[in-house]
């Protein structure tokens, strides 16, 4: 039983850096998202910022956007054209997938001021992209509300986590202490 420990050493100091990383973090995260009063249907500041992130991108493509505070839940309406398509919610904000990304880059880590920075620039780039998700999924369930489950079930997750897995593979493969 040792000796397997001894063999797969790298594989265990993975998953135990891993799986500390994201608890500690999903644990921080869900202590700040506890300050907010759902049964009052606030809404964490994170959620808010990508939605005026979103109104902004939209805006910036002439588009008719905005979004308002939900009344009946913790969410922001999205009003595109005059028309309530879409709300934004707390798992929209993409925290969960930028936590996780930075779980797996540091459990690959090299040295500390390389790996501190790819997590950083990765969690803008992901933050960034997710922005320009919400705003194509409100544009195309807008146009094309038939295929709405599929939009935002399958398409849109496939394109952020996508992204996130071809992050992975740049970093294992050019930046982590495997690389070589």
């Amino acid at each position: 039983m040792k000796n397997i420990f001894i063999q797969y050493k790298p594989f265990f100091t993975f998953l135990i850096k891993f799986v500390l990383f994201y608890f500690v973090f999903a644990f921080i995260y869900n202590q700040f998202l506890n300050q907010f009063d759902v049964s009052k249907f606030e809404l964490d500041s994170i959620t808010k910022m990508v939605s005026e992130h979103t109104t902004y991108l939209m805006h910036f493509f002439k588009e008719d956007y905005y979004v308002i505070p939900n009344k009946s839940e913790s969410s922001m309406k999205v009003i595109y054209n005059g028309k309530y398509v879409a709300r934004i919610i707390e798992g929209c904000n993409a925290v969960s997938v930028i936590v996780l990304f930075a779980a797996f880059i540091f459990a690959f880590a090299s040295n500390r001021i390389k790996t501190l920075l790819y997590i950083i620039v990765g969690a803008i780039l992901v933050y960034v992209l997710n922005i320009i998700r919400i705003g194509l999924l409100v544009w195309a369930i807008y146009y094309y509300p038939d295929y709405q489950e599929f939009l935002h079930g399958t398409m849109f997750p496939l394109f952020i986590y996508g992204v996130v897995f071809i992050l992975w593979i740049i970093w294992v493969t050019k930046f982590s202490k495997y690389a070589k």
